[in-house]
C-alpha cells in the first residue's frame, strides 16, 4: 500500500486535494481528516501540517508527500524532489526598512527574523555573511518594528504586508518555491511510485494542454497543421467534401486563442476547443 502525505492546512492544502482527485484519487473534502483510506488505488492519505510532511517522508515512515520546497529545504530532512506540481508558488525574499539598505551584503552584523532559519541558515552560509539568525514562529514583518531584529526574511506572494510594515525587498530571491512531491533519499521508484507520479503529471500535462478541431481546406492544410503540430503530429481525418479536411490537435491552453485566431484568417471553420480531464502521453 503507497503511504502518502499531503498539507492539511494552509495554501497547498485544497490544490493538493484536487488535483489528487483529478488523478482518480479519494481525497477528503474535510481538513479535520487525519487518515483516509483508497482500497481502489491501495493507497493511504495521511494529512500533515506541511512543515512535517519532509520529515515523516525522509524518516521512511510515509513513501511519498506533496509538501512545499520552502518548507522542505527548512527541514533539512533527507528527502528529494520528485515532481514540481505547478502551484503555490512564492519566493523567499530578504527585507529592510525602506531607505536603510541598497545590497544584500549589508546584512553582515544583522539580526534577521525568519520562521525560516534552515533556509536563512544555509544561504547565508553560501554567501559567506555573517548575521544572527532570530527564528520566530510566523508574523515576522513585526520583527524590526518590535525591536527583535534588523530585517526580515519570509516566504512571500506579492510583498505587500512587507510593504505594510514599512520593509523593503532587497537583492533577489533567496529561493522560488512551490508545491513538489517528495521521496526519501535513495529509496527506489517502485511501480506504486511510478503510477502515483504518472498521474499527477498527467493531471499537470491535462491543464495546461486543450484539444483542438477544425475544419480547413486541404490548400491552407500544411500551414495550418504548422500551427497545431500536437504531440506526435496532428490526426487528419476526410470530410465528404475532398477539398477539405478534418483536423485535432493538442494545443497549449494559453496560446490557443491566438492559434484560433490565426486559423480563421486562413479559413478555418468549425473551430471547436475541448478540455483534457486526463492523459498519458
Amino acid at each position: 500500500m503507497l503511504r502518502v502525505a499531503i498539507p492539511n492546512k494552509g495554501v497547498l492544502s485544497e490544490p493538493a486535494r484536487a488535483m489528487l482527485r483529478e488523478a482518480g484519487y479519494y481525497a477528503a473534502s474535510s481538513s479535520r481528516e487525519l487518515v483516509v483510506n483508497d482500497p481502489d488505488n491501495d493507497c493511504e492519505f495521511f494529512f500533515l501540517r506541511p512543515r512535517d510532511i519532509a520529515t515523516y517522508v525522509g524518516e521512511g515512515t510515509l513513501d511519498v508527500g506533496i509538501t512545499g520546497r520552502d518548507m522542505l529545504l527548512d527541514s533539512a530532512a533527507p528527502a528529494d524532489e520528485l515532481l514540481q506540481l505547478g502551484f503555490g508558488g512564492s519566493t523567499f525574499r530578504i527585507a529592510a526598512p525602506k531607505g536603510t539598505a541598497t545590497s544584500l551584503r549589508d546584512l553582515d552584523g544583522k539580526r534577521i527574523a525568519t520562521s525560516y532559519a534552515g533556509v536563512l541558515t544555509a544561504w547565508l552560509g553560501r554567501e559567506g555573511i555573517t548575521a544572527t539568525v532570530v527564528e520566530l514562529d510566523g508574523a515576522v514583518e513585526n520583527a524590526v518594528a518590535l525591536g527583535v531584529a534588523d530585517w526580515v526574511a519570509d516566504v512571500v506572494d506579492t510583498g505587500t504586508t512587507l510593504k505594510q510594515a514599512g520593509l523593503e525587498v532587497i537583492g533577489d530571491p533567496v529561493m522560488r518555491s512551490e508545491a513538489v512531491v517528495v521521496r526519501r533519499q535513495g529509496a527506489p521508484l517502485d511501480a506504486a511510485v511510478e503510477t502515483f507520479i504518472r498521474r499527477l503529471s498527467s493531471v499537470m500535462v491535462a491543464r495546461a494542454y486543450v484539444l483542438v478541431d477544425y475544419d480547413v481546406q486541404r490548400v491552407n492544410l500544411e500551414r495550418a497543421c504548422s500551427l497545431t503540430p500536437g504531440i506526435e503530429s496532428p490526426t487528419i481525418s476526410d470530410l465528404a467534401n475532398p477539398e477539405w479536411a478534418a483536423v485535432r490537435a493538442m494545443c497549449t491552453r494559453r496560446d490557443v486563442h491566438k492559434v484560433m485566431d490565426e486559423l480563421y484568417d486562413m479559413g478555418a471553420r468549425g473551430i471547436i476547443v475541448t478540455d483534457i480531464h486526463a492523459c498519458r502521453l
